[in-house]
């Protein structure tokens, strides 16, 4: 056993004391120890409840031959840390979470661990541990939010909606009344956020990657289902001890493979776009953006979940999840079967079990809402390396648009410039020193996406940043413009009113501007000081790296 460098043999009597302290019988310290990996907090709706998830896996545990020992780690809500200085914590979190992962696991070497994790950076910052350590890992998620209901009025509504009624409200197109009818209805339960965001995106990929049980995406957080599932991971991980199956033999080449075809089938968030890279890059696996491009040309996108159109997770789930969208995409033979899962089995045995129960929330593969994947790499002059948009929320008419440029060098600013309606019909919002490094911490921008929204002009107006969105936004929203402004990247040198070409099927996003009059515009080029040098996030910015390769830090 790993944990008996911890606790076996006359040395470590001092060890075993300590152990005794913590109320562990003799019998408890000679069995296999599994570290539980606790994100629960009061901060985070979709964490709130993980104590229960945790306790269930400790009964799966302890009633599998295993003593479950628990810790915990920290966790930021996006929708509480959106629009503030907050948000430039949120990606940078992800790092810190992983490097505390690693140093419990490896200064008390459990025997294996579960990962209960449930919203955005706490998802993948947990595989990424997963893939460092290397030993028997399992990952089990909280679940998501069940969509709000408004009385009397048909549809669901989310997060999302609240944020798109503050600019239907600012511009006068919604009562002080009915805003507030939106807040209290949008989020009933805890759990994380009920559409297609960055939480339910990453929490499905878990399932695609083999290194969730098959339900670990979609089943929702107030479901008895969901705390079986978390007792079955616990029985589970005994298994993968004795098997010795670690997450290296399963986050593999073909792993990853099977998580694009997924993100494109389901329409994930474009945040996929910077943690699959980043745990591919933990795993050792070479995932450039631009594969995601090569799987979109093959892979239809099947699913029409929020922001990109009326369904929610919990109706995924009752379609049958992500096992369902497997599935489908076999027909075509489309995703690697012989990868192998947590399960104990390939994925290809898992998806002969699958049913798609409404084909209307899972298209079947014949009759997708469009031929290739939910979500487009852009490249061009303004983007060398790459640019992310989620091609399914954007509205037909906005996939190809030529307009001006509006400069803001800050969210704020072009916040201020939204609600005073100061943008126009055909605009291009050009927001920059937002990046990794710029930001510093690469915030997501839900505020102005959902204002244009909410304003009706997601149909007419683009927004370009080399900081990125959250998985709630719709529309012609472009992210992780590369090389980001700081780093002396081409949108450095955008000015008002310069024309920008973009063209989401063609794959490009061009500053039409000459070569001459950019070469003079970049002499003398300094990039202004990064709005906070201190603390984490100066360290932060100092060791990140680009958009593009997943804002992993330097080696």
């Amino acid at each position: 056993m790993r944990s008996d460098e911890m606790k076996s043999g006359a040395s470590r009597a001092p060890h075993r004391s300590l152990l005794k302290a913590l109320g562990l019988s003799d019998r408890e310290i000679a069995s296999p120890l599994i570290g539980i990996v606790n994100s629960a907090n009061t901060i985070i709706p979709g964490h709130v409840h993980l104590e229960r998830i945790v306790e269930a896996v400790k009964a799966g545990v302890r009633s599998a031959g295993g003593t479950p020992m628990e810790f915990s780690v920290i966790g930021v809500c996006d929708g509480l840390a959106m629009g503030h200085k907050g948000m430039k914590y949120s990606l940078a979190s992800r790092e810190l979470i992983a490097d505390s992962i690693e140093v419990m696991a490896m200064a008390h070497p459990f025997d294996a661990l579960v990962m209960v994790p449930n919203c955005d950076k706490i998802v993948p910052a947990m595989l990424m541990a997963a893939a460092r350590i290397n030993i028997p890992t399992i990952v089990v998620s909280g679940g998501a939010m069940l969509a709000g209901k408004v009385p009397g009025k048909g549809g669901a509504i989310d997060l999302t909606t609240v944020f798109e009624a503050v600019g239907a409200h600012s511009s006068g197109m919604m009562s002080d009344a009915e805003l507030l009818e939106c807040e209290d209805k949008a989020c009933p339960t805890c759990g994380s956020c009920s559409g297609m965001f960055t939480a339910n995106s990453m929490n499905c990929l878990t399932e695609a990657l083999g290194m969730a049980l098959p339900g670990n995406g979609t089943i929702p957080a107030v479901y008895s289902e969901r705390d079986r599932l978390a007792k079955e991971s616990g029985y589970k991980i005994m298994e993968l001890y004795e098997k010795q199956l670690k997450p290296l033999d399963i986050m593999n080449e073909a792993a990853f493979e099977n998580a694009l075809a997924v993100d494109m089938a389901l329409g994930c968030s474009t945040n996929s776009m910077l943690h699959l890279p980043a745990i591919a890059h933990e795993a050792k696996v070479k995932l450039d953006i631009f594969m995601a491009n090569e799987v979109s040309k093959r892979t239809p996108n099947l699913c029409s979940l929020a922001p990109a159109g009326p369904h929610h997770i919990e109706d995924l789930y009752q379609a049958g999840g992500v096992m369902a969208v497997m599935k489908e995409l076999n027909k075509k033979n489309l995703i690697r079967k012989e990868a192998i899962t947590v399960g104990g089995t390939t994925i290809g045995k898992q998806v002969e079990k699958a049913q798609n129960y409404n084909q209307s929330v899972i298209r079947p593969i014949d009759h997708p809402y469009s031929t290739t994947g939910g979500i487009a790499v852009l490249k061009g002059n303004l983007a060398p390396n790459g640019a992310v948009v989620k091609r399914s929320a954007v509205d037909p008419e906005m996939l190809k648009h030529t307009g001006p440029a509006r400069v803001f060098e800050s969210e704020e600013e072009v916040s201020q410039a939204i609600y005073s309606q100061q943008i126009k019909k055909g605009d291009v919002v050009v927001i920059r020193y937002e990046g990794p490094k710029g930001g510093p911490g690469m915030r997501e921008m839900l505020g102005p996406t959902s204002a244009i929204a909410g304003m009706g002009l997601d149909k007419e107006v683009a927004l370009i940043t080399d900081g990125r969105f959250s998985g709630a936004t719709r529309g012609a929203s472009i992210g992780h413009i590369s090389p980001e402004a700081a780093e002396g990247g081409p949108i450095a040198f955008v000015r008002e009113g310069d024309l920008i070409e973009i063209d989401i099927d063609g794959g490009e996003i061009n500053l039409l501007v000459d070569e001459a009059t950019l070469a003079k515009r970049r002499e003398g080029f300094k990039a202004p000081e990064p709005p906070i040098k201190e603390g984490y996030l100066g360290r932060y910015a100092r060791q990140v790296t680009s958009a593009s390769t997943g804002a992993v830090f330097k080696e």
